[in-house]
């Protein structure tokens, strides 16, 4: 889990680096969430078969909840996604180590005309209150779990197996494209909190937890809070009324006997 959730969040924070570091000339907010639904695609294909590719704090809690994991599983797979996600930070930081410096003059900031802590971390726009930004981030989380449980429900419609990581790329795409304003759609504490510590580390110091009304802790509350709405949405509204698998598969035979 750690090396998959590094290998998609590389990708990620380096487009984030990338547009920031090489002021708008080296890509575009576009390229930013392009570059954050592969690396989810290439993650979930080179995780899917080992750890079932949770790469997301708030989707692994909700899978504990649900009783689908132990607590051991649950510690397991969040250690290793955090371990990932700082390892990524502290890899893109490397990578772009001379081009932050040069960018910065040495002086690493939150905000500011260079600021560059949102190269690792999400942080509110500056018109978003608290609340507002809390709620985006818990509704695109909410878009997320019911994208995912969309493409991947077996008793419903689910997309074939091996499609199912590009269309999950491409959820994360659509939420970046459509609800990114506000936040920077963390939709994932694993995403967040590992890279803000990291930054903390680094030489941004303790600003990184403090800035916008220590808005640190919303991007790894509603999340989960969100995902776990959308799974009691999905299976208020979906999942409740579909029948299981061998009811359906029984229907189907006696149709197939009849029509004999």
């Amino acid at each position: 889990e750690a090396l998959f959730s590094l290998f998609t969040q590389v990708f990620g924070l380096s487009s984030v680096a990338q547009v920031v570091l090489g002021k708008g000339n080296s890509g575009q907010y576009l390229s930013i969430n392009m570059a954050f639904g592969i690396g989810v695609t290439l993650g979930i294909y080179a995780a899917g078969g080992i750890s079932g590719a949770h790469l997301n704090a708030a989707i692994t809690v909700t899978q504990w909840v649900l009783g689908n994991l132990s607590w051991t599983q649950l510690a397991a797979y969040i250690i290793g996604q955090f371990l990932g996600s700082f390892m990524a930070a502290a890899t893109v930081f490397a990578l772009y180590y001379d081009a932050i410096h040069h960018y910065t003059k040495g002086n690493l900031t939150v905000s500011g005309p260079t600021a560059t802590a949102m190269i690792f971390s999400t942080y509110p726009a500056p018109s978003v209150s608290l609340q507002g930004a809390f709620f985006t981030e818990f509704t695109a989380t909410v878009m997320l779990i019911l994208g995912i449980l969309v493409i991947h429900d077996k008793k419903n419609n689910a997309a074939l197996k091996g499609v199912q990581p590009l269309l999950s790329g491409m959820l994360v795409l659509g939420i970046g494209l459509g609800m990114g304003l506000n936040t920077g759609y963390a939709i994932n504490p694993s995403r967040d909190l590992p890279p803000r510590i990291f930054t903390a580390m680094a030489g941004w110091g303790m600003d990184v937890f403090t800035a916008d009304h220590s808005w640190w802790w919303v991007p790894v509350a509603a999340p989960i809070l969100g995902c776990l709405t959308g799974v009691l949405i999905y299976k208020i509204c979906i999942d409740f009324h579909n029948e299981p698998d061998h009811e359906t598969e029984n229907k189907k035979e006696e149709a197939g006997t009849e029509t004999s």
